[in-house]
């Protein structure tokens, strides 16, 4: 009877510990392998053409270091004010910097949450599990993490719109 009781509270430490894992950020690149493929939808290429993909860039024009200045703010690109929404580097602990780079932008992981639990395929094949293993299903809230009036630049924001802007669903799944 001490044999089982000790397994059973030894199944739910594991358990405990393997739930309380912190996610770790694994970069655009491994998003790609699965998610360019014509049959999956070719996430990857969508984002590639959309706004997400390109939001560090716009810190390097004139407006934006017109914009920096009067926030006091010299280089925009480096500033952690402006990318904790322009890249997905901004939100990154500074243990996990090495697996990603700077010029992603706000990539998948931006707003699908850090992919290191559930990029296997065969947990992205069940939702369920991929969003137990740390994958966010964006929300409004999520978007509004970063566009909102707490942005220089916002000019209000329509999520629906948006959202169909940069529309990448995986038609295996729909």
């Amino acid at each position: 009877m001490k044999k089982f009781l000790f397994f059973i509270l030894l199944s739910f430490f594991t358990i405990g510990i393997t739930q309380a894992q912190d996610y770790k950020y694994i970069g655009v690149s491994k998003c790609k392998m699965c998610h360019n493929k014509p049959a999956k939808g070719e996430q990857y290429l969508l984002w590639t053409k959309g706004p997400h993909a390109h939001a560090l860039r716009t810190l390097t024009t004139d407006r934006a270091k017109e914009i920096g200045s009067k926030l006091n703010i010299f280089n925009p690109v480096t500033s952690p004010a402006c990318i904790k929404c322009h890249s997905t580097f901004g939100q990154v602990d500074e243990k996990e910097i090495s697996s990603l780079r700077l010029d992603e932008a706000v990539s998948c992981e931006s707003c699908h949450g850090p992919g290191s639990a559930y990029k296997g395929a065969s947990v992205m094949k069940n939702q369920d599990l991929a969003l137990d293993r740390g994958m966010i299903l964006p929300t409004e809230d999520v978007c509004r993490k970063c566009h909102n009036s707490n942005s220089p630049t916002f000019t209000g924001f329509n999520y629906e719109e948006a959202l169909e802007k940069i529309s990448h669903k995986d038609p295996t799944l729909h």
